[in-house]
């Protein structure tokens, strides 16, 4: 299924958006409210994983990460064993 919005020109050119901004702005949305995978979201914003997550940080946006993906990350890095 695919859906579409239509948003005029007028609206996005009154608050000052342009369609990356508001897709990008959309896509950190439903990542922060874990409606979305970081993969999902990214396609939507149709950015590269590293520029995703910096607009997460701009937006004050923390990573979702279970506590098992981060204690493996830890090991991975030599941090813990």
């Amino acid at each position: 299924m695919i859906m579409v919005i239509t948003i005029s020109d007028k609206i996005l050119t009154d608050n000052n958006l342009n369609e990356n901004t508001l897709l990008l702005n959309f896509a950190c949305y439903l990542y922060a409210q874990q409606l979305a995978t970081m993969g999902q979201a990214r396609h939507i914003a149709n950015i590269d994983q590293m520029s995703f997550q910096k607009a997460l940080k701009e937006r004050n946006i923390y990573l979702h990460i279970s506590e098992e993906d981060f204690e493996k990350d830890l090991k991975n890095l030599g941090i813990i064993q």
